[in-house]
């Protein structure tokens, strides 16, 4: 612990306390989801392959992009730019967290916008805030970060790892880089180059940052008709740090956008399929042409919360409707390493507390993030387990979701594509679909499993379910979030020798 958060927790009166629960009480009973039946994540987790149980890691819920308060605007007729909080988002970081540890996460991370000199706002502002909300809500553990103006790409969040100099390394990230931060304005920060970078610099810090594009279609203006991310930039950017440049939101925010007539997460030009971005819920799509090249790009699910629907806004508390369970001890550091390497999950309602994908041959196993080395054989099977945990009692809107399918998702890894440009896996397909009748129960999972026969190349294999009766998750139109419910998993790998 810092000198500087020993001397916060000192700060931390018992009228604080009383304030602060206040608020979140109040919430709590204004929103008509709140209480519900918490999914609390899983705590006897084990893989072949994998010593996860030995290491004490459990699937822990969490969400890296929410907003508070510092989510401004700033008055430019001034010099310095005057910044007036609340102007975008509303409520205080500590809210957040009261509210994230509500709906059962364990780990959460604001991510305000930035804009001119914002990089002083953060130090100076917001942070002593965050101290503050951790000393009040321990049980989350909450990151320091931003949504970073990424130069030529829309935002990203930039996830800070806990350390005692993390205020003075976001500054500098910030000041140096973010698109918005230089008054005036510097149309040099806001190219390609200056994001490969940027990436290039966080990769040459002793700690090193996450950075994982949010809503990376919503600006297309059609199925494959990419706006303002590109497959090119995400390889670009991969390309030059592939351990800090890892993935985008497979679910983004502002899932509430229906309940007040909206589109949800705000895709009005072209729609998500499920709740999901095109480039993840699409077989075959972007994101299987980067797994298709061997890449490490995971997917997540966030909140994006700004305004909570209640009160007009689009949007869910975070942990409400979407969750990224990563697979790891309640540790900074190790919550940041299962982001880094892939053990994570994602669901929407609750439709799902674990899920757990393995895939054994030859006496070897993985798990997602993983990959399984097998020798090349007359006969090479692989068998997939898919182990996953229904929601047990309702959800944060009264239901009782139930899984109605299960699909099992292959591909090939054929290596680096000769186009940057290149946005589909023609190998990806569904190879296995699974009901009811398919899972066995075993204590409070439900397990399946299937064989892949005669594996001859490098591969992965990945995981998606849902609630409804759509072979593939349908462009969303104005139902009810709570009606359409998918979760994914991220892939494991095969590769054969």
């Amino acid at each position: 612990m810092s000198e500087r958060e020993d001397q916060e927790r000192s700060r931390v009166s018992r009228r604080q306390l009383v304030k602060y629960a206040g608020v979140g009480a109040t919430l709590a009973a204004a929103s008509p989801m709140v209480g519900g039946g918490t999914a609390w994540a899983r705590e006897d987790n084990k893989h072949d392959g994998k010593s996860g149980d030995l290491r004490g890691r459990e699937w822990r819920a969490g969400d890296h992009h929410v907003h508070s308060e510092y989510s401004g605007e700033f008055d430019t007729s001034t010099n310095p730019p005057k910044f007036i909080k609340g102007a975008d988002a509303v409520y205080p970081i500590v809210t957040n967290a009261i509210m994230a540890k509500n709906f059962g996460l364990t780990w959460a991370m604001c991510t305000d916008h930035g804009g001119p000199n914002h990089s002083k706002v953060n130090l100076e502002q917001a942070y002593p805030d965050l101290l503050r909300s951790r000393r009040l809500v321990p049980e989350v553990l909450q990151f320091w970060g931003m949504e970073f103006d990424a130069p030529a790409l829309d935002h990203h969040t930039l996830m800070i790892p806990r350390h005692d100099d993390e205020a003075k390394m976001l500054y500098d990230l910030e000041s140096r880089f973010a698109t918005r931060d230089a008054f005036p304005s510097d149309p040099g920060r806001n190219t390609e180059a200056k994001m490969v970078e940027f990436l290039k610099y966080a990769k040459d810090l002793r700690q090193k940052p996450l950075v994982i594009a949010h809503h990376a279609s919503r600006s297309a203006t059609g199925l494959g008709v990419w706006g303002q991310d590109t497959p090119s930039e995400f390889r670009n950017g991969n390309n030059a740090a592939p351990d800090i440049y890892v993935g985008f939101e497979g679910a983004p925010g502002h899932q509430a956008g229906p309940l007040n007539g909206g589109a949800r997460g705000g895709y009005s030009n072209y729609p998500t399929h499920g709740g999901y971005d095109q480039m993840t819920a699409r077989v075959g799509g972007l994101w299987d042409s980067l797994l298709g090249e061997g890449r490490r790009w995971w997917i997540t699910a966030t909140s994006d919360s700004h305004v909570h629907w209640t009160r007009g806004g689009s949007d869910f508390w975070p942990g409400e409707y979407s969750k990224t369970y990563v697979l790891a001890r309640q540790d900074y550091a190790d919550i940041m390493d299962a982001l880094r390497n892939g053990r994570i999950f994602v669901t929407t309602g609750d439709l799902i507390t674990s899920l757990d994908l393995t895939a054994r041959s030859q006496g070897k196993g993985a798990a997602v993030g993983e990959t399984i080395t097998v020798s090349r054989r007359n006969r090479t099977d692989v068998e997939i387990e898919i182990r996953f945990r229904p929601l047990e009692g309702t959800n944060h809107n009264g239901d009782r979701p139930q899984v109605s399918r299960v699909d099992l998702i292959t591909g090939h890894i054929t290596g680096r594509s000769s186009s940057l440009d290149a946005d589909t896996n023609p190998t990806t397909k569904v190879v296995a679909r699974f009901g009811p009748k398919d899972w066995h129960k075993q204590g409070k999972d439900y397990v399946i499993k299937h064989t892949l026969r005669n594996v001859e190349t490098d591969m992965y294999a990945r995981v998606r379910g849902t609630n409804t009766d759509e072979a593939e998750p349908l462009a969303d139109g104005k139902e009810s979030p709570w009606e359409d419910l998918w979760f994914y998993s991220n892939p494991v790998f095969v590769h054969v020798r």
